[in-house]
């Protein structure tokens, strides 16, 4: 076995403790950075590491020049890491002056529910004031912005339109452009990046929970994303943001991703992120996801649903007050679909959907009267679909020449083979 074949073994083994000492050694042992990377398809040029799907926060050289002896504000939560070390704690020891954090949704540690409101703080190591994007606001004002020179923005996605990251980057780019300040975006793997699917949203449906027409798996990186919302004139008055994105050096569209650490809350495990795009429809009905149990979006269930399994939804850290909290349900336990089966799939599987909705007893309860679920499909039309009864084929039929129009205009963004 060659050197470089046993590092990529020993990436696939290792704890992320050796990590960091593997990375070090997989870029010493002959990969050239590359300096910058701007809106353009252009990628870093790391061949030995053509295997292995590594988030550009691995690499402090393509992105330290553009922050030391400036005035920076980072756009970070949780999964903002270098090998086991925080984003804000790597910046700090190299001595890039860290002014402001904004927090998005689940805040700066990741530990919030989801809808629960961000409050503002500072943070105790750097002295940097933490900003709030998920309470009272979800956009910078240029107070927020006044002084920096810089915001550099990490944050893993999971490439699900109404995962709502991808929203706050939205209002990052906005004000940045608003305020002529420059925004590097680190780019991360996505583990739905190989396909798209799902009915595109509706302008009448734009909602912090989906505010582009695009399907409901994209199938692009954030970074891809960042360079999608410039370049389609998304932004408000059709402003430009001064965008850099630093591509994932030698990241192939093919390569499983499994996340080290768990996006949010209630996304735990690789399966559950594989089943999120499916039962993340279940938040607008009155059925339960999993919320309040040890595997979130591994199951499903409701008092009144029939089904061999059950499970008692109950208050936990990441979700306070759970649908049927406390109430016995009864659904499907999915915890035992096998993960290359969904990996294969590449679909957005609405057989859960369909069969709770068949087989629940009070139909026209289903759907919740707040619209929910229409913000979440994009259209009142899938709702529709599923009210007349109409099979999977047809409905997945009826998505296609708009996953076909999507996909023109995606391409013109991609980094990634």
């Amino acid at each position: 076995m060659s050197s470089f074949a046993y590092m990529i073994c020993m990436y696939h083994t290792c704890t992320r403790a050796h990590w960091g000492s593997l990375l070090l050694l997989l870029v010493t042992f002959g990969c050239q950075a590359q300096q910058e990377q701007t809106s353009s398809t252009a990628e870093p040029e790391y061949p030995n590491l053509q295997h292995l799907a590594v988030p550009a926060a691995e690499f402090p050289e393509l992105y330290l020049p553009y922050l030391q002896g400036k005035d920076v504000g980072l756009v970070i939560n949780h999964t903002s890491v270098v090998a086991e070390e925080h984003m804000v704690d790597v910046l700090h020891r190299k001595d890039v002056t860290i002014k402001k954090i904004f927090a998005p949704e689940h805040g700066y540690r990741g530990d919030a529910d989801a809808g629960e409101h961000v409050a503002d703080g500072k943070d105790v190591k750097t002295g940097a004031q933490i900003i709030s994007l998920y309470g009272k606001k979800k956009k910078p004002s240029a107070e927020d912005l006044k002084g920096l020179d810089v915001l550099l923005f990490d944050i893993q996605d999971v490439g699900v339109r109404f995962y709502t990251y991808i929203s706050t980057l939205h209002y990052i780019m906005e004000a940045c452009a608003e305020n002529d300040i420059h925004l590097i975006v680190l780019d991360r793997p996505n583990p739905h990046v190989n396909y798209i699917d799902g009915p595109i949203l509706e302008e009448e449906h734009k909602s912090f929970v989906g505010m582009h027409p695009v399907p409901v798996v994209y199938g692009m990186t954030i970074g891809e994303y960042a360079l999608m919302i410039n370049g389609e004139g998304w932004l408000s008055d059709g402003r430009k943001c001064d965008l850099q994105v630093i591509s994932c050096p030698g990241y192939q569209r093919h390569l499983r991703y499994q996340l080290p650490i768990k996006p949010s809350p209630n996304l735990p495990t690789e399966r559950s992120i594989l089943l999120y795009p499916s039962l993340c429809f279940f938040e607008g009905t009155v059925i339960s996801a999993g919320r309040g149990t040890d595997r979130p979006f591994e199951c499903y269930g409701h008092p009144l649903l029939g089904g061999d399994y059950s499970f008692t939804p109950v208050s936990t850290s990441g979700a306070k007050y759970p649908k049927h909290q406390d109430q016995l349900s009864h659904g499907e336990n999915l915890r035992d679909t096998p993960i290359d089966a969904l990996l294969e799939k590449k679909v957005l599987d609405l057989q859960y959907l369909l069969a709770a909705y068949q087989n629940y007893p009070d139909r026209a309860g289903f759907f919740l009267k707040s619209g929910f679920f229409e913000k979440l499909a994009g259209t009142r039309t899938l709702r529709a679909q599923i009210e007349e009864g109409i099979s999977e084929d047809v409905i997945r039929a009826s998505w296609q020449d708009g996953l076909q129009g999507f996909d023109k205009i995606r391409r013109k963004y991609l980094l990634y083979e």
